[in-house]
């Protein structure tokens, strides 16, 4: 089959690579009819991410039909058409018992390598390095899914792929970044990035109840969006110093809830702790470019919650965790646990609550997504969303 492999820093190409087979009895074999380029894969394109192999399938965003079952599936039969989490969760375990999916404490064949890392290890995920399974991913033409009955949606109804494939990810993500933030009724939400996950999560903070919703961005295609699907009062943060305008626009009090979706690989403007993120990672002395949450934790106002869906990998510091203690600040954060909001967010889209396609704007070939990966990482073309189709 052909799959989008990964090489080493911004070489990923398209390979033949061999079909993938049942593995395990709680497997089946997916044959991909759409698959997306997701943000987070930037961190393997750039390098950020550990644990990754010269020869990795990426991606973590697929859909497709079943076309191989396990003996002990009995949740999926061929043919039934899927949307497959990133999350690989047994179902069973302490953490998915209390729907941590994201913790599953049995998915991660590399657990030992993680717990290193991290002090305990989180899920198995596809794609997304040997640190965390060494999973081969979905931009490909097919995927062998783990623990089948536990992750896999069903679509029955006549939606297309594009209006159900985020589901794998990006809206659970942006939901979920959205309820961590504790959004009260009439609360002043602000969002840190407008790319796919701050799309959603700006459209999911109107759904649980904010008052007003501001956009943090530099990329007009994303601030436009922000604005016209998203409702959004927006900031470009290249013209405007965001602490100050913040302030202005909330009476000096700051927003009650912020939401960090952008994460390691940060963008400013002049600022020296943004300088210095730079300098340290070209000397290889330092990983994640942390300035959004650094300015998250000085804008967010007293006794304020601040969610964080945005991917960190490493070490950070000059993080004003003063601020954060003495303000009384509530943090939240973490992977999504993707099982646990798929179905109702699927009958949110049924009912109209949630657009999930205005965000695509580039339709792509699987054979194109070398090229894809560059232009999303430039954000070239006015490109926010990629989805590619094996």
């Amino acid at each position: 089959m052909k799959a989008l492999v990964w090489h080493g820093k911004e070489d990923v190409r398209i390979d033949t690579v061999a079909d993938p087979k049942l593995v395990d009895p709680t497997d089946v074999i997916v044959k991909i009819t759409a698959t997306a380029i997701c943000g987070s894969d930037l961190h393997l394109y750039d390098g950020f991410m550990p644990g990754m192999q010269s020869g990795d399938i990426l991606g973590h965003e697929p859909m497709g039909v079943v076309v191989e079952v396990g003996r002990e599936v009995t949740k999926l039969k061929k043919g039934d058409r899927v949307v497959v989490p990133f999350v690989i969760a047994c179902g069973d375990c302490f953490f998915c018992r209390k729907k941590l999916f994201a913790a599953c404490d049995r998915s991660n064949p590399n657990a030992k390598l993680a717990e290193k890392a991290m002090g305990h290890s989180p899920c198995g995920a596809l794609g997304y390095s040997h640190l965390l399974g060494g999973f081969a991913g979905g931009q490909a033409e097919y995927l062998r899914v783990p623990y089948a009955d536990v992750g896999p949606l069903v679509i029955e109804s006549t939606l297309t792929d594009e209006q159900v494939l985020f589901l794998s990810d990006i809206l659970p993500t942006g939901y979920m970044a959205a309820e961590n933030a504790q959004i009260e009724p009439g609360d002043t939400v602000a969002v840190w990035g407008a790319g796919p996950v701050g799309q959603f999560s700006i459209q999911c903070a109107w759904m649980l109840g904010a008052g007003r919703v501001i956009a943090i961005d530099r990329v007009p295609e994303r601030l436009t969006l922000a604005e016209r699907v998203g409702r959004a009062e927006v900031i470009d943060f290249s013209k405007e110093h965001v602490y100050e305008r913040l302030q202005e626009m909330t009476d000096g009090r700051g927003p009650d809830r912020c939401i960090d979706a952008v994460g390691c690989e940060a963008h400013s403007f002049g600022s020296i702790d943004a300088i210095l993120d730079n300098a340290k990672k070209m000397m290889k002395l330092g990983t994640d470019r942390a300035h959004v949450l650094r300015e998250v934790l000085y804008c967010c106002r007293k006794g304020g919650t601040v969610s964080i869906p945005g991917v960190y990998v490493g070490f950070l510091d000059k993080i004003p965790f003063g601020a954060a203690m003495n303000k009384g600040l509530t943090l939240k954060m973490g992977q999504t646990h993707a099982q646990k909001y798929m179905r109702p967010l699927l009958e949110k889209i049924e009912a109209g609550q949630i657009h999930p396609t205005p965000i695509i704007t580039h339709r792509l070939k699987l054979d194109e997504g070398p090229d894809a990966y560059r232009t999303f990482r430039d954000k070239k073309e006015g490109c926010i969303k990629v989805v590619l189709i094996p």
